[in-house]
């Protein structure tokens, strides 16, 4: 296609994921990088409210933002990392304290690892923390699973 951009259509597999700290997106420092990265799907539910009268068609409004959850998949790691750390702490509370939330950017990136589009997950926590299975009768490598709730996401493309 002439005229497009060099990573057009950008390739999926490259990406980084990094706690976003109070001062700014600029000053992230990619925690960790996952294996896979799902759930970013912000939608509008869709109403169909009961039509008194008019048959002929339905009526739909907008009814509540929403999305599913973040969820991140990568090679068990065994050092510690400020993600782990946060998610050790909320998972493994007994909601004795209030849970700390953070906002969480996923950046795709290019052939030169520049980033291409950056989605920033506010308000985040993690739901759940998932060791893979441990099977001696396999050679697989052990996986861990992320799950984050998030309040709202916001799409930025990088410049170009």
């Amino acid at each position: 296609m002439a005229g497009a951009p060099p990573d057009y259509p950008p390739p999926a597999f490259a990406f980084a994921v990094a706690i976003v700290p109070a001062s700014g997106l600029q000053h992230r420092v990619i925690d960790a990088e996952f294996q896979q990265v799902s759930g970013i799907d912000p939608h509008v539910e869709i109403e169909d409210p009961a039509e008194r009268g008019g048959n002929a068609y339905v009526h739909t409004r907008p009814g509540i933002a929403g999305s599913s959850n973040l969820v991140l998949k990568r090679g068990h790691v065994t050092q510690s990392s400020a993600l782990a750390q946060w998610a050790g702490q909320v998972t493994g509370s007994t909601l004795g304290s209030s849970i700390q939330t953070h906002a969480i950017a996923v950046t795709l990136l290019g052939a030169t690892r520049q980033p291409l589009v950056t989605w920033t997950f506010e308000h985040a926590w993690p739901v759940r923390w998932e060791t893979g299975q441990l099977d001696s009768n396999t050679s697989d490598v052990l996986t861990e699973t992320l799950e984050i709730a998030y309040t709202n996401v916001t799409r930025t493309n990088s410049s170009s």
